[in-house]
């Protein structure tokens, strides 16, 4: 038994003794630069600013097919790039520049296509992917949608 702890006490010392070395003098001054400028690349992110987030296209008749833009520019520090745009039904399409880099400063164009389906009061969404720090942006497309070739509204019957 005394050998054992005779031998953990040793080794413990050995252990303690060992760790002493100026741990300092092994960082590369070289591995140091290369660390700080990712790091200072790590906060630069592109924003993706919209002219606005939502569309009213007003009253429309059932099946007529409708446009929009939204106009957005890069008001980060970092090129923006849009992966993805889907919208919340198939009736909704939107046309995007895919995986193309938005230089900071630059803007760009995103158009909504709607084919006027559905009956009275209408929202669609689009989901907007890319590399900013949130990830992704939200536009609104809404319209008031009255039958097809609805002929007068009739009073109740009485």
């Amino acid at each position: 038994m005394k050998k054992v702890v005779l031998s953990l006490s040793l080794v413990a010392v050995f252990a303690l003794v060992s760790c002493k070395e100026n741990a300092s003098s092994k960082i590369e001054a070289s591995n140091v630069e290369v660390a700080a400028k990712r790091d200072e690349a790590a906060k630069q992110l592109p924003v993706m600013s919209f002219d606005k987030s939502e569309h009213d296209f007003g009253t429309i008749e059932q099946g007529t097919p409708q446009e929009t833009s939204f106009t957005f520019t890069n008001t980060g520090n970092a090129p923006l790039i849009i992966t993805n745009a889907t919208s919340s039904c198939g009736c909704t399409v939107p046309n995007y520049p895919k995986n193309t880099p938005i230089a900071p400063g630059e803007s760009g164009e995103l158009v909504v296509n709607f084919n006027g389906s559905g009956l009275n009061q209408v929202t669609k969404t689009v989901t907007v992917t890319a590399n900013t720090e949130k990830g992704s942006e939200i536009l609104r497309i809404k319209a008031f949608v009255n039958p097809k070739n609805a002929g007068p509204v009739k009073g109740p019957v009485k």
